[in-house]
Order: C-alpha cells, then sequence, then structure tokens
C-alpha cells in the first residue's frame, strides 16, 4: 500500500501544474476584451452620434476588443464605428444602425440583428453562429474568411478567435434578409435558416452550405460554385441565372424551386431530388384524369386521388377539368391552362405557377402556400371559405400564405376570408376583387391597383405599400 503513495502524490502534483497552466491560459485571453458596462457603453454611443452629425470635438465609436457581451444597442447608430475583434455574445441590436461598420473577426454569437441596418459592413472572419438575422439588411457585406492577431505581453502575437470559428454562419437565421451582392465565400453557414432571404447575386464561392434552408429565397445571379450544398433545402427558392459550377448537391432538394436559365453542365444533379416530367407517370394522364373522376363520384370508395407531387406538367391543358382535392405541390405547371377549372381543397403548397392562366377557376379550401404565381392570370377565380358541413360548421379558408402573385392579374378574384399573410401582391392587379375578411398581415401591397378593392373586416397589420 505504501509503495502506491508516492505514485499519488505525484499525480496531484501534476494535476494541480494542469489546472494552474489552464488558469494562466484562461487569464491571459481574457485579457483580450476590455469590459464595458452599459453606462459606459451609452457614453460612447452618445459620443458617435455627435461625430455622426458632426460636432467639433467628438469622435469615431472605438470598440476594437472590447467585451459587449449581453449589452443593448437596440435602434442605436454605428455606422462606420471600429468594432474589430470585439467580443459581442448574445447581444441585442435589433433595428440598429451599422453601415459601413467594422466588425472584423469579432465574435458575434447569438447576437441579434434584427430588423438591422448592415449595408457594406465587414464581418470578415467574425463569428456568427446562432445569430439572428431576420429582415436585417446585409447587402453588399462582406463575411468572408479573416483571421485577426494580436500582440499581448512580451510580444507574444496570438490569434483573436480559434481559426475554426472564423467566418462562420451555422445555425444562424438569416430568415427575411437581404445579402444582395453580400461575399459569403470560404465561410460555414452549416444548417442556416436563408428562407425568404433576398441573395441576389451573393457570392458563396466554396462555402459551407451543407443543409442550410433556402426554402423560398431569392437566389437571382448568385454564385454557389464549388460550394457544398448537401442536404440544402430549396423548396420554392427562384435560382435564376444561378452559378452551381462543381456545387455538390448530394441530397439537395430542389423540388418545388425555379431554375430558369441555369447552367448545370458544370455540376452533378445526380444525387439531387428533383421534379419528374408527367411524361415519367406510371399512367398517360386522361387515365390519371378519369381515374379521380371516379374517385371523386364514389366518394373515395372507387377511382384513384390525382396526385401530381412533383411533377412537371409545363404546357399540359388542365381547363374546365374536376380535379377538386388533388394534390399538385411542389409541381411545376408553368404555362398551363387551367381556366374555370374546379380545385377545390387542391394542395398547391411550393408550385410554380408562373404566368398560368388561372381565369375564373375555383379554389376554395386550397391550399397555396409559397406557391409562385407570377404574372399568372386570376381574374374572377374564387378563394373564398368553402363551407365546411351541413350544419353551420363554418368555412374554410383558401390559403395563400407567403405566396408571389407579383404582376398577377388579380381583377374581380374572391378573397373574401382567405389567408394571404406574407403575401406579395406588388404590381398586381386587384381591381374590384373583394378581400373583405381576409388575412393580409404583412402582405406587400407596392404598386398595386386598388380601385375598387374591398377591404371591410380584413387584418391589415404590417402591410407595405398601403395607401394610407
Amino acid at each position: 500500500m505504501n509503495s502506491e503513495i508516492p505514485e499519488i502524490e505525484g499525480e496531484e502534483t501534476e494535476v494541480r501544474e494542469v489546472v494552474q497552466t489552464l488558469e494562466e491560459i484562461l487569464a491571459g485571453e481574457n485579457q483580450l476584451w476590455t469590459k464595458i458596462t452599459q453606462p459606459a457603453l451609452e457614453i460612447i454611443l452618445n459620443g458617435h452620434a455627435a461625430y455622426l452629425d458632426g460636432l467639433l470635438n467628438s469622435k469615431r465609436a472605438s470598440l476594437k476588443f472590447m467585451d459587449l457581451s449581453y449589452l443593448d444597442i437596440t435602434g442605436r447608430n454605428l455606422t462606420q464605428a471600429d468594432c474589430t475583434g470585439a467580443r459581442a455574445e448574445h447581444a441585442t441590436m435589433n433595428e440598429a444602425n451599422l453601415g459601413a461598420a467594422n466588425f472584423y473577426a469579432a465574435d458575434l454569437r447569438f447576437a441579434s440583428f434584427i430588423d438591422a441596418n448592415m449595408k457594406r459592413i465587414d464581418l470578415r472572419g467574425a463569428c456568427l453562429r446562432g445569430a439572428d438575422f431576420t429582415n436585417a439588411d446585409l447587402t453588399e457585406a462582406d463575411m468572408r474568411d479573416g483571421l485577426l492577431m494580436k500582440s499581448i505581453e512580451r510580444g507574444e502575437i496570438v490569434s483573436v478567435m480559434a481559426e475554426s470559428d472564423s467566418a462562420t454562419l451555422d445555425r444562424a437565421i438569416l430568415k427575411g434578409s437581404d445579402l444582395t451582392g453580400a461575399r459569403v465565400s470560404n465561410a460555414f453557414v452549416v444548417q442556416t435558416d436563408l428562407s425568404d432571404a433576398i441573395l441576389r447575386d451573393a457570392r458563396f464561392v466554396r462555402a459551407d452550405l451543407s443543409y442550410a434552408n433556402f426554402t423560398g429565397a431569392i437566389l437571382d445571379g448568385a454564385d454557389f460554385t464549388e460550394a457544398n450544398l448537401t442536404g440544402a433545402i430549396f423548396h420554392g427558392a427562384v435560382l435564376s441565372h444561378t452559378i452551381l459550377d462543381n456545387a455538390i448537391l448530394d441530397d439537395a432538394n430542389l423540388t418545388g424551386a425555379i431554375m430558369d436559365k441555369v447552367d448545370l453542365t458544370h455540376v452533378n444533379i445526380s444525387a439531387a431530388h428533383l421534379p419528374k416530367h408527367a411524361s415519367r407517370l406510371d399512367r398517360e394522364l386522361r387515365e390519371v384524369l378519369t381515374d379521380h373522376a371516379n374517385w371523386l363520384n364514389s366518394g373515395g370508395s372507387e377511382g384513384l386521388q390525382a396526385d401530381f407531387t412533383e411533377v412537371n406538367m409545363t404546357g399540359y391543358n388542365l381547363s374546365e377539368v374536376n380535379l377538386a382535392a388533388a394534390n399538385f405541390s411542389y409541381s411545376i405547371l408553368k404555362d398551363v391552362k387551367m381556366m374555370t377549372g374546379n380545385f377545390m381543397m387542391c394542395d398547391f403548397c411550393f408550385a410554380d405557377m408562373r404566368d398560368v392562366d388561372l381565369s375564373n377557376a375555383d379554389f376554395r379550401g386550397a391550399k397555396l402556400q409559397r406557391a409562385n404565381l407570377t404574372g399568372a392570370n386570376l381574374s374572377g377565380a374564387r378563394f373564398d371559405g368553402l363551407p365546411v358541413g351541413s350544419h353551420g360548421g363554418g368555412m374554410w379558408p383558401a390559403n395563400l400564405q407567403f405566396a408571389k402573385l407579383r404582376g398577377a392579374n388579380l381583377s374581380g378574384v374572391d378573397f373574401s376570408n382567405a389567408n394571404l399573410e406574407g403575401a406579395d401582391l406588388s404590381n398586381s392587379n386587384l381591381r374590384h376583387a373583394d378581400l373583405r375578411g381576409a388575412k393580409l398581415v404583412d402582405a406587400d401591397f407596392t404598386n398595386t391597383q386598388l380601385g375598387g378593392a374591398k377591404f371591410r373586416s380584413a387584418d391589415l397589420r404590417g402591410v407595405k405599400g398601403f395607401p394610407g
């Protein structure tokens, strides 16, 4: 027993030395940042406001290597401020003006930038893991890699953050944000929510975007050269002139995506999930329609419900047919003729219905969440509620949440009681349309013709472009 005692004492001594070394390392790391209190920050912010107003003896805010963690900068103006290497985990910067500010190599993990102006901001090398950029304006933001070094005591040079944390956007929320012209090359954007984001001409060269969510995103002209898009979701995304050269698309889901003028010559899409053409259906279209009619007439006991999920039906004629309760989710219906058809209770979620003729068609009770109806002709169509049951069970409204109806002909459409939350109705013709009781929260009416339209009892909270 005694012979083991020196060995135990030696182990205890070694453990103490290791713990002491770790404490020294941590102490040295903490010395890189200067902790600042909220009142002290307010003084700097007020001074910066005076600087921006051009007042004498005022100076630009310098928050280099400051520890701003958990502090509140909501609604403040930090235009052109120098926040190089700042530590701001969990800081709140909602609705702040951060245009052209320098956050090079800053630690912004889980910070909140909701509705913030971040035009031309320098985020090179910044760690943005879990940060919330919902509806933020990141136009021309620079989010590429970068590594910041700093001299500490005895002239030693150290990196401010681990290189693996540099330029990371993983698990960040960029829903509805505008990243037009942003540069995200080589960054890690793993499992990031980019749904409804505007990413026109953004550069994602060699970026790791595996399992990112691009649902409803605008990707016109975006550059994904050599990017890792494994498992990424593109439901309802618009990829026009998007560059995918040598990108990895294994298990990427492109159903419901709009891919106009996309050169696929230098990309392998064999392992991606894509819509199939109607010609590859198991049965002829005429047989599908006959079986569906039997299914409807028999109350489901005979025939077979029509299922066009993820099918490309471009150019087909479905006018005057009864396809009530059919499934068109994620389908491509561009240029299809569907006028005066019966599409009650159909599922058109994420469908590409651009330029479709839907005039006088019946869509009561149908689901059209995130459907793209840009330029479609819906004049005289019905989207009002469908009675539920025969004993006053209420109405089943059509659902067009986040649908794109830009430039559509909606004259005389019956949208009464329909759900149009977040729908894009810009540049459309809504003359004499019935929107009484409709849910229009956050809908966009920019440049929309509204002469004679009825809005009594409609929910207009947060609408854009609506005449005062």
